[in-house]
């Protein structure tokens, strides 16, 4: 645990101002009349965080979202999205993607706390973007059809591409289809759709990779051979295709958000805890391998699965999955 000293004015006034409080003590301070006794090392440790910024922010519902120094590191004002030019898109007006996002928001951590999480921007809007460019519709649905959640501290507010996509599809991610009624009536041979789309955020984690209606999504879309595009913990969610013994993604090879990143985090405060579950420890179980070690740009192929390893990906990501989506149609 860690041990220290405050004895500068600030440090005094904040004490003054706890004095009340049961249990309060600085190790190497002697006890005054303005100094009560003890502070334990858990605060501590929190008052520390908090002067150094890598806190996680406590918000209104009792949830937590990453401290300042996480948010400077692990987000940008803008992204990289490269303007989505196609000089030959897909012009037939009936072909869709299928974009799946969850309606959960709070992801329990290890310890207890409350990470406030959902589907992120840019992993969303950039492979967005080269979809629609690319010619291709957009469906969104959600596990019961309740609106879509979105980690808005991580939306870049300078990307006006990004913005104004969000503009563009506000009622729908408010107003999304069910994924429950699309399992129930969809999974046609006549169906208009070519490939399937779940972004990432930790918010894929909850209330998808154990959903019957996406299982039984994924492996009607594995049949009909259809493209399924994700990343980052997105591909968390492909665990929702395990039939008893089967596992359709049997010795498959994805790009994934790395278990060792996601260890790392909750030391400059992006995770308030530790991660409920190590991701791809799990999904190596079912037999699949991840190609990356790293929290990068890397995209990968296999079969009908593109996948990217983090929000680092999402432009790459966009754009391959559109060319591959492209050179389907065009084959047919």
């Amino acid at each position: 645990m860690i041990d220290w000293q405050l004895d500068t004015p600030s440090a005094r006034l904040w004490l003054r101002s706890n004095k009340y409080r049961p249990g309060f003590y600085l190790d190497g301070m002697m006890p005054t009349d303005e100094l009560v006794t003890t502070v334990n090392q858990d605060e501590k440790i929190i008052m520390l965080k908090k002067l150094l910024g890598i806190a996680p922010i406590p918000t209104e519902d009792e949830t937590f979202t990453p401290s300042p120094i996480a948010l400077k590191l692990a987000t940008s004002p803008t992204t990289n999205y490269d303007g989505g030019a196609y000089p030959n898109p897909y012009r037939g007006g009936k072909l869709r993607v299928l974009m799946i996002l969850t309606e959960e928001r709070n992801m329990v951590m290890a310890n207890g706390k409350k990470f406030s999480t959902g589907n992120h921007p840019v992993e969303m809007a950039l492979p967005m973007l080269h979809l629609l460019n690319a010619g291709f519709e957009i469906d969104v649905v959600t596990p019961t059809g309740a609106p879509a959640a979105i980690e808005m501290w991580a939306m870049p507010e300078k990307d006006a591409a990004v913005k104004k996509l969000f503009s563009d599809f506000a009622d729908v991610l408010e107003n999304p289809g069910s994924l429950s009624e699309f399992a129930a009536n969809s999974l046609t041979d006549d169906t208009p759709y070519v490939g399937v789309f779940v972004p990432g955020g930790h918010g894929a984690l909850l209330g998808l990779p154990d959903n019957a209606d996406l299982g039984k999504l994924l492996r009607w879309a594995h049949d009909q051979s259809f493209y399924i595009i994700s990343l980052c913990h997105g591909p968390g969610t492909f665990m929702a295709a395990q039939d008893g013994a089967d596992f359709i993604y049997d010795g498959y090879k994805i790009a994934l958000f790395p278990d060792s990143v996601d260890k790392l985090t909750p030391m400059i405060g992006y995770l308030p805890g530790h991660m409920p579950f190590e991701l791809g420890k799990k999904l190596k179980a079912l037999g699949m391998t991840i190609v990356n070690t790293k929290a990068d740009d890397t995209c990968h192929i296999d079969r009908n699965l593109i996948t990217g390893a983090s929000p680092k990906a999402s432009n790459n990501l966009g754009r391959l999955a559109a060319n591959i989506l492209l050179d389907s149609v065009n084959l047919k």
